[in-house]
C-alpha cells in the first residue's frame, strides 16, 4: 500500500436510493416506509420550473415533520445545480430550517472542486450560526463530460464528500452520445457504453475514499433490464443504484445484497487465514484454492457490507 491515504468517509448503507419529487408531498410518506436504504427529496430536475419554491417548502416541512431517522432512512436532498438562481436559496432556507435533519446534501452536475467548495462554504456557515452538532455530509453528481475530466480534483475536494453518483442521463446529453433509455444500452454499441464512465467513478471513489453509486434506470416497466445494468455496476465495485420507481426498490437491494453464499465464504477465508497466522504463514488453502492477504480484502469487504445490512 502507498504511505499516502485518503480516510474512507463514513459507510452507509446505499444499495438503493428512491428518488422523490419535492413537488409531489403525496409520495413522502410512501418513501419513508419503503424499503429504500437512502432517499433523496428532489428540488431539481424532478420539478418543473414554476414548482420550485413550492418543493422547497415541501421538503422542509417532510424533513422536520416526518421522522426519517426511525425508519432507518439515510436522507438527502438534491438542491437546484449552481447554474441556476435556486440553489442559493435551496441550501440557506432548507439548511437553516432543517438542517439537524439531513444526513448529505446531493450537488447536481457538479464540474468542478470550486463547486464543491461553494457547498461546503456555505453549510460551515450555518452550521455554526445555527449550533448544528451534526456534520452534513456532500455528496455529487458525475454527469457532465466537465464533471467527468474533473473528477479527481472533486473526489478530493472537501472533507464533507461522501459519495460519487453517476448521473447517467444528463453526462449522455453532455457526450452527444446516442441513447435508447436512460441508463440502457445501445445495440449499435458492441458492450456497454457506460462502462468506462462508471469504471472511471468507482477507481476514483475507491482511491480516495468515497461510496460509489449507480444513477437511474429510465424504463421502470423492464425489471429485467433494470437487474441486468445494476449487475454490470457490481460487477466492477459499484456499491447502490438509483430507484426512480418504488419497483427497482427491492430489485437493487438484491442486486447489491452479497448472497449467503458469498458471505459464508467470506468468513471462512478470513478464520483460515487468521489460523494461518498464528502458524507463521501468510497463504492457505480452501477449498483447493490459495488464499492470501487479497483474499482477505476482498472477504472483509463482503462481511462489513454485510454487517451494514444486517444493522439496517
Amino acid at each position: 500500500m502507498s504511505h499516502k491515504f485518503y480516510v474512507p468517509a463514513r459507510p452507509r448503507l446505499q444499495r438503493s436510493e428512491l428518488a422523490v419529487p419535492g413537488s409531489s408531498p403525496k409520495m413522502f410518506e410512501k418513501a419513508l416506509n419503503s424499503s429504500a436504504d437512502y432517499i433523496f427529496l428532489d428540488l431539481e430536475d424532478a420539478v418543473s420550473p414554476n414548482d420550485k419554491i413550492s418543493a422547497r417548502e415541501n421538503v422542509i416541512k417532510a424533513l422536520k415533520e416526518l421522522n426519517w431517522k426511525e425508519k432507518k432512512k439515510t436522507i438527502s436532498v438534491r438542491i437546484n445545480s449552481l447554474d441556476t438562481h435556486y440553489m442559493y436559496s435551496d441550501l440557506i432556507e432548507i439548511v437553516e430550517q432543517a438542517g439537524d435533519k439531513i444526513d448529505t446534501i446531493l450537488v447536481p452536475k457538479a464540474g468542478t472542486a470550486s463547486d464543491v467548495y461553494m457547498v461546503d462554504c456555505l453549510l460551515t456557515q450555518i452550521e455554526i450560526n445555527k449550533k448544528f452538532k451534526n456534520k452534513i455530509g456532500i455528496e455529487c453528481l458525475i454527469e457532465t463530460a466537465l464533471g467527468m475530466s474533473n473528477i479527481k480534483e472533486i473526489a478530493k475536494s472537501s472533507s464533507r464528500l461522501e459519495a460519487l453518483h453517476f448521473g447517467v442521463a444528463d453526462y449522455a446529453a453532455s457526450l452527444r452520445a446516442r441513447t435508447v433509455v436512460i441508463g440502457g444500452l445501445n445495440p449499435n454499441y458492441p458492450g456497454d457504453q457506460w462502462h468506462h464512465g462508471l469504471s472511471q467513478l468507482v477507481m476514483t471513489c475507491r482511491a480516495y475514499g468515497l461510496r460509489a453509486i449507480d444513477g437511474p434506470f429510465g424504463d421502470f416497466n423492464d425489471p429485467d433490464a433494470y437487474v441486468a445494468s445494476a449487475k454490470r455496476a457490481a460487477a466492477i465495485g459499484i456499491e447502490g443504484k438509483w430507484a426512480i420507481h418504488p419497483s427497482q426498490i427491492e430489485l437493487a437491494n438484491k442486486v447489491f445484497s452479497p448472497p449467503a453464499t458469498e458471505v459464508n465464504k467470506a468468513k471462512r477465508i478470513l478464520e483460515e487465514l487468521e489460523k494461518a497466522a498464528k502458524e507463521g504463514k501468510g497463504a492457505a488453502q480452501l477449498d483447493g484454492r490459495m488464499i492470501d492477504a487479497a483474499s482477505a480484502r476482498m472477504a472483509e469487504n463482503i462481511v462489513n457490507i454485510n454487517k451494514l445490512i444486517q444493522g439496517n
